[in-house]
């Protein structure tokens, strides 16, 4: 599997083994640790600070035997660099400049030692009095420093590493815990994966507070950020160190080490490049830095062939996961009560039309809009429930919606629509036996005309029910369940849609309002604008047309959240739903989904207004604006040529 193709590094955090002031055994671990790392095809690796010779040496570190030991220890490990051309190591190293001494990051490739990172920010305090031994990277004079027989750079104003797949930077334990970050300053030139050689004691309660910084710092600066904190072997006179590891992409932990082990620890995880790229391309302030141009360094990588993705691919990126779920779900359902509650107060209507299907979409603009009411101390008699039977209502989904608007107290109205529709197939001409788009939609905006004038006569508004999923794939009648006054559904797709009605059955109804909400969730998918079968069954199940939504809800939220194209997505999706669908089947849905985004996109240019409820929205006044012509060309063919290798 080649992920550098799509988008992807590998990457690694270690806490080896240790002894202290022992730079041979230091580096012979470290080397170990670096073969097993390529064994696994990782391609950037950090260690600890001072990892060569122990970050709890003292005043051992003033001995110039323990710096010519360590500085040979540095580059016999170059040396080994050498015959791994897929591979960066850095590792920490004390360094001697003139009459200074330095804590250094030092990034090795099998181009020998790239370059010398000081740390910026040297603590002084009772734990760390690092300033009896170290000086900061502000007292650096030196641009190179003689290594052997080459000069290698170093830098005070911090240094960018570009290999052929990513940039990254560096920064030193401490630095991390700082108002203004090295890191920050990185990122903003460039830097998109972000490392930290750290030594950094246990205290309790502290590992909570250095993974909240870790977080947040890869989300502040849209990148990854890889941690890796000295452990066993160090010292224990008067601190312990745990060996924390930690890798964090954009806000989420991706990988976390063992604490306390007695062994040499080594976490992995595969970077999300693209997705990094993408949020950065979206803000404009990103490349907005003032301070000195960090100095940059080339160096060497070669493409790595791995066995599988070591980054999470959830299959319904819209549905959080368990541990999350019911603060995830009681938002959105905040979102949308409060927006509805905001266009209602502004425009001082109390009374509302609703069409009530017995479908899950408008099952949950109904508890939405009764949530509402309840909040603002309205009536739920003020609602108005408008069941509406046609050509392909059935018995099941008839039920159901008369049954749920009782239980809920709103008031109920039934206004078949066969005879208005067949009044209007004679009006326009139209044989009642052509079951055509013109059958169908004529169902559609007859529905749509009654929610609007009812609701003009009781002086209210109509509350739209379509969710997003359907707006993407333009499964929806223009000008018929297309329109309404206010469109509380509009930015939940379809599975997360399934999701919030079974949570609020499940946390927030009575039992016999429950079974109702349950047996909605278990009926199929269905406009119902075509004749039940024989057995009153269902006959125009969605899904059997335009493809299984959980498919379209990934490709929809990778194509808008991280801007992939049809290759990133079809890679994606094979290892999201390896044994659930076929490569034919991915292929047939996805070039679906790209024909019909392209070809709709003129109903969500005058789609009406709708609450924001997540990172992804097709609001044509807020995050997807779109020219209704353009052209799905380009991506097809690209799935094609994806296809094709």
């Amino acid at each position: 599997m080649q992920i550098n193709r799509y988008g992807f590094i590998r990457v690694a955090a270690a806490s080896p083994r240790l002894r202290v002031a022992d730079c041979d055994y230091n580096r012979e671990e470290i080397q170990r640790v670096i073969g097993q790392a390529a064994e696994q095809q990782v391609q950037i690796i950090c260690f600890p600070e001072l990892s060569i010779t122990g970050y709890s040496c003292g005043d051992l570190f003033f001995q110039e035997s323990l710096q010519r030991e360590a500085l040979a220890s540095l580059q016999a490990l170059s040396r080994f660099m050498q015959d791994k051309p897929s591979l960066n190591a850095i590792v920490g190293v004390p360094m001697r400049i003139g009459s200074s001494l330095f804590n250094m990051a030092a990034v090795i490739s099998r181009d020998g030692i790239l370059g010398l990172v000081p740390k910026t920010h040297v603590p002084n305090d009772r734990e760390y009095y690092e300033k009896r031994w170290f000086t900061p990277a502000a007292n650096l004079t030196a641009h190179s420093v003689g290594i052997g027989s080459r000069e290698v750079p170093v830098a005070a104003c911090g240094m960018l590493f570009e290999t052929p797949f990513a940039t990254f930077g560096v920064e030193i334990c401490e630095d991390l815990w700082m108002p203004s970050p090295p890191s920050s300053h990185l990122a903003m030139q460039g830097a998109e994966l972000l490392f930290n050689l750290s030594a950094s004691n246990e205290l309790v309660g502290k590992h909570l507070y250095r993974k909240s910084l870790v977080l947040q710092q890869s989300g502040r600066c849209n990148a990854a950020y890889i941690y890796a904190s000295a452990g066993t072997g160090e010292s224990t006179t008067d601190l312990v160190f745990s060996g924390a590891c930690l890798i964090a992409e954009n806000g989420s932990m991706l990988a976390e080490s063992k604490r306390f082990s007695l062994e040499s620890e080594l976490i992995i995880a595969d970077i999300d490049l693209g997705a990094l790229r993408q949020d950065r391309l979206k803000n404009t302030n990103f490349s907005n830095d003032s301070l000195p141009s960090a100095h940059r360094v080339n160096s060497t990588l070669t493409e790595v062939a791995t066995n599988g993705l070591l980054h999470p691919v959830p299959a319904h990126p819209f549905i959080p996961p368990a541990a999350k779920s019911d603060e995830f779900l009681s938002e959105v359902f905040n979102i949308q009560t409060h927006g509805l509650a905001k266009r209602l107060l502004h425009t001082g209507v109390k009374t509302v039309t609703i069409g009530v299907s017995g479908g899950l979409d408008s099952t949950l603009a109904l508890l939405v809009t009764i949530k509402t009411f309840d909040i603002l101390g309205l009536p739920r008699e003020n609602i108005v429930g408008i069941t509406m039977p046609g050509f392909g209502t059935t018995n099941r989904t008839y039920a159901n919606a008369i049954a749920l608007m009782k239980a809920s107290g709103v008031t109920v109205k039934e206004i078949s629509i066969v005879d208005a529709v067949k009044q209007h197939f004679n009006d326009i001409g139209h044989e009642i036996s052509d079951e055509s788009i013109t059958y169908e939609n004529s169902q559609a905006r007859e529905r749509t005309q009654i929610l609007m004038d009812v609701a003009n006569k009781i002086g209210g508004l109509v509350v739209g029910t379509g969710n997003m999923s359907e707006l993407a794939l333009g499964w929806a009648t223009y000008n018929g369940d297309h329109m309404s006054m206010y469109s509380v559904n509009s930015s939940v797709p379809k599975t997360l849609v399934a999701s919030l009605v079974r949570w609020i059955a499940d946390t927030q109804m009575e039992e016999s309002s429950r079974r109702i909400l349950h047996d909605v969730l278990d009926t199929p998918f269905s406009p119902e604008l075509l004749p039940a079968d024989a057995n009153g069954q269902i006959v125009q199940k969605t899904e059997h047309f335009v493809g299984p939504y959980e498919l379209h809800d990934f490709f929809l939220h990778r194509m808008l959240r991280y801007g992939d194209g049809p290759a990133r997505i079809l890679f994606l999706a094979r290892l999201a739903f390896t044994g659930r669908y076929s490569e034919e089947e991915l292929v047939k849905w996805l070039k679906v989904f790209y024909k019909r985004f392209f070809s709709q996109q003129f109903k969500r240019s005058c789609m009406p207004d709708g609450p924001k409820v997540g990172s992804v929205n097709l609001s044509p006044r807020g995050n997807w604006r779109m020219p209704s012509d353009a052209m799905a060309d380009l991506w097809l063919k690209e799935l094609e040529e994806e296809v094709g290798l």
